[in-house]
């Protein structure tokens, strides 16, 4: 029996196929602010796996990690022992594992979902193991071609210094993200505002005129959403290090997260 504990992409489909490929059981979990996530895999021939959850990987900066969103202290135990609930029960053959259902929790209104998980009969199979690290930064080769303008967080607040008019500055975080803490003058627009469209005209107000520069927490978001502004003919300058960076060397006082 494989329990993973591990918290990103490459990992989590290695261990995957891994487990298929040694008709091996699967116990995953998964935690990001206040909510997480219990299943089993590949408790037979007939069971969904990972890549059922998930057939291909987000691209990078469209998930925030952790470190960037946050998570409630509590819920990696309250996951992990979900998690050692479903191996013990699996070890000695008692009571119904999470085959084919996926458990949410939701801790804000502690409130447990199940969702239906089904196999993917028109999924390739799993053949063999393979670069993972590759498979899961496929789609970082665009931005890598994407010549993007940068600029530090003390440039940035040389700039705001001086005359700040003809300057914007847009913050792709959450919106709980900004709740936490904020650059002054920063016009909140979260990224997947951006990703829709929705969002486009509006930072194009902002941008008409001035020179426009984005940040997110640590600038992975923020040169994504350069990116996507970019194909719309706006020239956005990335923030490095964002906000974190800012509270390290701009600001001590300010809280990180």
């Amino acid at each position: 029996v494989v329990c993973d504990g591990t918290d990103n992409f490459a990992s989590r489909y290695l261990i995957n196929d891994a487990c298929v490929l040694s008709d091996k059981p699967l116990i995953y979990g998964s935690v990001q602010r206040f909510e997480g996530q219990v299943t089993v895999f590949n408790c037979n021939p007939e069971s969904p796996n990972f890549r059922d959850l998930l057939p291909v990987p987000p691209s990078p900066g469209a998930i925030p990690s952790c470190s960037e969103a946050g998570v409630m202290g509590v819920m990696p135990g309250l996951i992990g022992l979900l998690q050692a609930t479903e191996t013990i029960k699996l070890i000695t053959g008692i009571g119904r594992c999470l085959d084919g259902r996926l458990l949410v929790v939701d801790a804000l209104s502690m409130r447990f979902r199940e969702l239906t998980l089904r196999r993917d009969s028109g999924r390739a199979p799993i053949k063999d193991l393979i670069d993972y690290s590759q498979f899961c930064g496929a789609a970082t080769t665009e931005m890598d071609s994407f010549a993007m303008e940068t600029i530090s967080v003390t440039e940035l607040k040389a700039l705001l210094d001086g005359d700040a008019g003809d300057l914007a500055l847009v913050d792709v975080r959450n919106p709980a993200e900004a709740e936490i803490v904020v650059i002054p003058s920063a016009v909140l627009i979260p990224l997947s505002k951006i990703e829709s469209g929705e969002a486009i005209e509006q930072v194009r107000s902002l941008a008409e005129g001035r020179r426009l520069f984005v940040h997110c927490k640590l600038g992975m978001r923020s040169a994504k959403a350069a990116q996507l502004l970019a194909e719309h003919g706006i020239l956005a300058t990335n923030v490095t290090g964002g906000i974190d960076a800012w509270a390290q060397e701009v600001d001590p006082m300010l809280p990180r997260y």
